[in-house]
């Protein structure tokens, strides 16, 4: 017999590209100083917390620049650098400065929001709040370079489960609790059944790298084919729980209600970046042979959402005593549903990768703009805890800027001039509906942004009605000040030169 050499312990340890992993690296080292130093740092001192916390954040977005133009893997098989568990390619990096700089814009609502709740009974804890946020985004970072299912649905739990920490912090708060105790049983289900779907897909496939998997897939015997259908499906439904995507969006209002105002703002932007994330490499890396599964479900979800989102927008404008975050919370299913359009025409399209741009710039523009208007219900909330839709009739007259800017984010949101990058983002996903000829779904689009118009215009013309009694006196902080007046900055840019967000919609995402 011929001896077989044992492989050498050099030949198994890979080697780990550590400029490739730095973004989400850097948030979560920063996470756990945070937590350390907490413990070693007086009551007075605090707020230091937060300002170590805002730094760690824009350390981790400024590891993105040598990034670019570039493609890293690492965590790959030793017998193919085709099957990596990370990648850091174009998608990836467009997802990670979305995620970062949400969290630092989040970061920077956060540390008037700590100062204000120092009065309450039972103040927000910083420590724990600085490291649960940092945890999230160091999840949230890592989830677009997951290229494995097992990596991806790690993520997706560092991502959300300290989310649910965050979301119950209003200690003396009961609509916390019960926002943070929807948000736990929601998210657990939607994780019990991703894993579900990512074990008949392994069963079947035998592998979770999503290069393999699609591979794989192409030639599944015909006694698994069911098995493999009902993993795709499964897979895409733990996902939709986490876009908010109807029937799945039950969980939203409450808990955005429910939690501290900028984690609302952080659920917003970053939870469904997370979720869509997801949902767009599953379906355009792992299960493109089974387009004609997960397209047409996705087209029908899209309709359901945007136009429930809308329409319950719509009945929460009716009734001046409603939260406004709670009318922003039902938008925001909405939004939801336009971001889904053109995940679904990539099952149709000849270039699923310029559809999946599409979703990638209106992201980008939902972004900036959403988390505007988060903050300037940020700085009514510093006077108005209630922050009721009655409260900002009049803002004009106290806060003419603030209110001069709220107009312009909800203008955006509706693809209304002066906010022309809302009205181009709309335009590029309807353009891809129609290219993918998915005629319906557009109409159903169409209608469904004149149903938003109604109640974007109904609080843009409330800002500038006389004040019912005095003019509030609106407390403003610097920080709070910074994040509206960058928002409202990167909205002006963009509105008036869309071709900056163009490139997005380009092909070649993916490596």
């Amino acid at each position: 017999m011929t001896a077989v050499a044992a492989p050498s312990v050099a030949s198994l340890v890979q080697s780990v590209d550590w400029l490739a992993i730095a973004p989400p690296t850097i948030a979560a080292v920063v996470a756990l100083v945070v937590l350390v130093a907490d413990l070693f740092v007086g009551e007075r001192r605090k707020p230091v917390l937060g300002w170590i916390s805002v730094a760690g954040l824009a350390a981790a977005g400024l590891a993105l620049i040598p990034l670019i133009g570039d493609e890293r893997s690492t965590f790959c098989l030793a017998s193919s650098q085709e099957a990596c568990s990370y990648t850091a390619d174009r998608f990836t990096l467009v997802v990670q400065f979305l995620v970062l700089a949400g969290a630092l814009l989040t970061a920077l609502l956060s540390i008037s929001t700590l100062k204000d709740a120092k009065n309450a009974k039972k103040p927000l804890p910083e420590g724990e709040f600085w490291f649960l946020l940092l945890s999230s985004a160091a999840g949230a970072a890592l989830l677009p370079a997951s290229r494995d299912l097992a990596t991806l649905v790690v993520a997706l739990e560092v991502a959300s489960l300290p989310a649910f920490a965050l979301v119950g912090l209003k200690r003396d708060d009961k609509r916390s609790s019960d926002a943070a105790l929807k948000f736990f049983l929601s998210s657990v289900t939607a994780t019990a059944v991703t894993l579900l779907g990512v074990s008949f897909v392994y069963a079947t496939t035998g592998t979770l790298h999503l290069t393999k998997v699609a591979t794989e897939l192409t030639h599944v015997d015909g006694q698994f084919h069911t098995l493999a259908q009902a993993g795709v499906a499964l897979t895409l439904i733990g996902f939709a729980f986490k876009t908010a995507a109807v029937p799945f969006h039950f969980w939203v209002p409450d808990t955005y209600v429910g939690a501290p105002l900028p984690i609302a703002a952080y659920l917003s932007v970053i939870g469904k970046a997370v979720g869509f994330t997801g949902l767009i490499l599953v379906t355009v890396i792992a299960f493109p042979s089974y387009a004609d599964v997960w397209g047409p479900a996705l087209a029908a979800l899209a309709a359901l959402t945007m136009t429930i989102g809308n329409v319950a927008a719509l009945r929460q404008q009716a009734t001046r005593a409603y939260s406004a975050v709670r009318l922003l919370a039902w938008s925001s299913v909405g939004q939801a549903g336009y971001l889904l359009v053109p995940i679904a025409a990539a099952a149709y399209s000849d270039d699923p990768q310029k559809s999946i741009g599409s979703t990638l710039a209106y992201a980008l523009m939902y972004a900036a703009v959403n988390l505007g208007a988060f903050a300037v219900a940020a700085l009514v909330a510093r006077t108005k805890p209630l922050n009721r839709l009655s409260d900002y009739r009049g803002l004009y007259a106290s806060r003419p800027l603030a209110a001069l800017v709220l107009g312009f984010f909800l203008l955006c949101l509706a693809g209304l001039p002066p906010g022309i990058i809302g009205l181009f983002a709309k335009v590029t996903v309807f353009s891809a509906a129609v290219d993918a000829g998915l005629g319906w779904l557009a109409v159903v689009m169409a209608v469904n942004v004149v149903i938003a118009l109604f109640y974007y215009l109904q609080w843009t013309a409330a800002l500038f009605r006389a004040p019912e009694g005095e003019p509030a006196a609106y407390r403003a902080s610097w920080p709070l000040t910074a994040a509206i007046a960058v928002t409202a900055v990167i909205g002006a840019v963009l509105s008036g030169a869309p071709q900056l967000i163009l490139h997005f919609v380009d092909s070649g995402l993916f490596s």
